[in-house]
């Protein structure tokens, strides 16, 4: 019977633990629904500044893709979920990465999405902790939602923007050349 108890706790294991990804010291779930639209993780990774881990990012997505092209110009559902693990991540340091990766993803660019991104980056306003969790959702026909640590925030639309703002993480230009790769599944 002891045996037969233990089996039993082994093979419960195995199913919560493959149910999440582990990745810069957290653990991201391997799919997520939002608004009805079932996700599945693509690829993670940890975006590091001066071998700082500073955040694990997961891209999720209908289907897997490694075409980062194909997905910053989809019109189909998908996320990135950011998870802060580190205490040096400020709301001024993340508006400022904002900022250089939205200068990056457009070529410099961005005059026609200013409105868009002033407010994307009123999200990050509030202070941000360690291990707080960024869900950016992008659903058709809605627009990108943006949520802290399950909070909606707000929500932007115009598929301009969702093609800038995933541009961050996944243009030639992207935030971090590793994470983009690990967010391909690479």
């Amino acid at each position: 019977m002891k045996t037969l108890l233990i089996l039993c706790i082994a093979f419960m294991s195995i199913g919560v633990v493959s149910a999440q990804t582990e990745v810069g010291g957290v653990n991201l779930p391997n799919s997520e629904t939002y608004q009805g639209q079932k996700l599945q993780l693509n690829g993670a990774g940890v975006r590091e500044k001066l071998w700082i881990d500073l955040y694990a990012g997961g891209l999720y997505l209908a289907k897997k893709s490694s075409d980062a092209t194909e997905i910053v110009t989809s019109n189909e559902p998908m996320s990135i979920k950011l998870h802060i693990v580190s205490k040096l991540i400020s709301s001024e340091k993340m508006i400022d990465a904002v900022n250089e990766g939205f200068e990056n993803s457009t070529g410099g660019d961005t005059k026609a999405l200013a409105s868009e991104i002033k407010k994307f980056k009123s999200f990050f306003m509030e202070e941000i902790k360690k291990n707080d969790v960024f869900d950016i959702v992008y659903i058709p026909d809605t627009g990108v939602s943006v949520y802290k640590n399950d909070k909606e925030l707000g929500t932007i639309e115009g598929i301009n923007f969702k093609k800038a703002l995933f541009g961050i993480w996944l243009s030639n230009r992207p935030a971090d050349d590793d994470l983009k790769d690990a967010m391909l599944g690479k």
